[in-house]
Parts: C-alpha cells; sequence; structure tokens
C-alpha cells in the first residue's frame, strides 16, 4: 500500500513544495507539562485525534519527515510508536536530502487529507498513582513513556542513565525557561544535535553507540531522555533504538514540568 507522508515542517515551507500527496500536520508548540494520569490520558487523546484527522490508520504506512531528521519529526515518530502504529518510519535527511537525491516534488495546491477513524487505545492501567521504580519491563505504551514519577523513582539508580538534550545554556541554567533553572540530578549532557551527522540525516549506529558510551549511557542500562517540552527528547529517544538499546523512554513532560515543580529536586552545574 502506498504510505501516508506526513510533513512535519513549518506551513509555510509545506505550501511552496512537498513530497507528492503529502499531508501537513504541525505539532510545534503543542506540550505536555503535567504526566499525571489524567492530564496524560488526555493529551494523548488529542495527539492521536490529529493524527486520525491527517488520515493515519494502523492499515496503512506512515512516512513522516522534516527538512533533515529534525526534532519535529522525530516526535511525530515517537508519539506514532507511543500509539503502537505497525508500521511508522522516519525519512531520514528529510525533504532537503529527498529533493537533492532526486525525489519527485509537488508544487501547487497539496492533497486535501481524508480522516480516518483510528482510535488509539490508551491504557490508563500502565499509569498508576504509584512512584515506579522501573518500568523497563512494561509492554506497550509504559514501555516508551517516562512521567515524573518514574524519574523521580530512578534517581540515584546506576542501573538508569538520564540524558539531558538541551543546551548548555540550558543545562548549566544560564538559560532558564521554567520557575527554575538547572537539570535533573546526575543527569548526563548530551545536546540533540550531536546525533546528526552534517547532511542532515542520523549518524550511524555504530557513531552513536561510541558517542553515547563516551557519556557512560551505555546498552546495559535503562535510559530516559529529557529536554523542555519532549521534543529533543524524543529525537535521543530515535537516535537510542537506532544504536540498538531497548530500554529508552521519553520524559515527555521534560524541563518546563520538572522546573516548575518546586517539590522535586534539581542540581545546578558550573561550566
Amino acid at each position: 500500500m502506498t504510505p501516508l507522508y506526513l510533513d512535519l515542517r513549518p506551513a509555510e515551507q509545506f505550501a511552496v513544495s512537498r513530497i507528492p500527496g503529502a499531508v501537513h500536520l504541525d505539532l510545534w508548540g503543542v506540550s505536555l507539562i503535567d504526566t499525571s494520569e489524567a492530564p496524560l490520558r488526555a493529551f494523548m487523546w488529542m495527539i492521536g485525534h490529529l493524527f486520525a484527522l491527517r488520515g493515519v490508520s494502523p492499515d496503512r504506512p506512515v512516512i513522516v519527515y522534516e527538512s533533515n531528521s529534525g526534532l519535529r519529526a522525530a516526535r511525530a515518530l515517537w508519539f506514532l510508536e507511543y500509539f503502537e502504529h505497525p508500521d511508522a518510519q522516519l525519512l531520514d535527511g528529510g525533504f532537503d536530502v529527498w529533493e537533492k537525491e532526486g525525489g519527485a516534488v509537488e508544487t501547487g495546491n497539496p492533497a486535501t487529507p481524508v480522516a480516518s477513524n483510528w482510535e488509539p487505545r490508551l491504557r490508563s492501567s500502565e499509569f498508576g498513582s504509584e512512584a515506579a521504580a522501573d518500568r523497563s519491563s512494561y509492554g506497550g505504551q509504559a514501555s516508551k513513556i517516562a512521567t515524573w514519577r518514574d524519574v523521580l523513582g530512578v534517581l540515584g539508580d546506576a542501573r538508569t542513565a538520564i540524558v539531558d538534550t538541551r543546551s548548555d545554556g540550558e543545562y548549566y541554567a544560564e538559560n532558564v525557561r521554567a520557575k527554575r533553572g538547572g537539570a535533573i540530578p546526575g543527569a548526563v549532557h548530551l545536546e540533540w544535535t550531536n546525533n546528526l551527522a552534517p547532511d542532515g540525516r542520523f549518524k550511524t549506529p555504530d557513531e552513536l553507540r561510541a558517542m553515547y558510551a563516551a557519556a557512560g549511557v551505555t546498552s546495559d542500562r535503562a535510559v530516559i531522555t529529557y529536554c523542555q517540552g519532549g521534543y529533543r527528547a524524543a529525537h535521543a529517544y530515535l537516535a537510542l533504538r537506532r544504536a540498538g538499546f531497548e530500554n529508552v523512554r521519553n520524559y515527555t513532560g521534560s524541563w518546563k514540568e520538572w522546573g516548575d515543580r518546586e517539590d522535586l529536586p534539581l542540581e545546578r552545574r558550573s561550566r
């Protein structure tokens, strides 16, 4: 079956040219700042509804893309994996590489999306109110996402690496984008842009494994990624999956949630 192409670029770029038949979906700025059970379920229902409005269904392959292998497309793919879509992929290198390598390009009026009746299942039983020290043995959605309770439950546990994917300025509390500045205690800092090769594709699995291992993040550990709102964290999630890591979760509330909550611990580091 012909795949459904989802273009995650800004609307003005999509309007100029696109992969033939692609439909536009802009999730930029749509974030969750409370990963407690009720708001998490409501947020994920909303995201699933947006995908359905663009025609996403489990019986058709989906390919997401943006200008390169960037964080917009990565977050969209992470959502689709969270919803357990059976055949979703990211176009590595994005539209820039597609066009450079001679892929067909469409101009003029884009296709009109045809909504599907897809209703991704939300498994509330996996997201209890109790603090969970480790959900690595959980299947389905809980194996892809971390809540603030999950992160709090693994602080100081050497079996889990927490990876901060933000910029240096955010990590060192020079650029404060929440009520408090700083980092989650014990987090390893590796900015998300390091996942990319110069041409905008992801680095090779070997390169990614070596890079993360040099930072102390190895495949024998569980990994939780975070950033400001779950975008860059989703990019690192995909990079680690590409590198062969099996136990990776995206803390989608990220620093906006953690930094706003004065009851959660933080640390401030100097350069």
